[in-house]
């Protein structure tokens, strides 16, 4: 399946806040890294508890340095 430029790739997160509840897990779409907001992120200093929509803008994966917008949502 290929995407085109601007398409929306089932699952990805792509900024859209709106579309997570506060318990919504996350994975990277290049290492696999799963972001658990019941975890939250050593590396980053992000206290467990904290929904993926309110991570830093400036907030990237901790294993490969993906940009938010890389993560994928996972069903629940």
């Amino acid at each position: 399946m290929s995407v085109e430029p601007g398409q929306k790739f089932e699952g990805s997160y792509l900024g859209q806040n709106d579309q997570l509840s506060d318990a919504t897990s996350l994975e990277c779409k290049i290492c696999w890294y799963v972001y658990d907001p019941g975890n939250g992120d050593d590396i980053w200093q992000i206290a467990p508890g904290t929904p993926f929509s309110q991570l830093p803008e400036h907030w990237r994966c901790p294993i490969c340095d993906g940009d938010k917008n890389q993560f994928m949502v996972l069903d629940s």
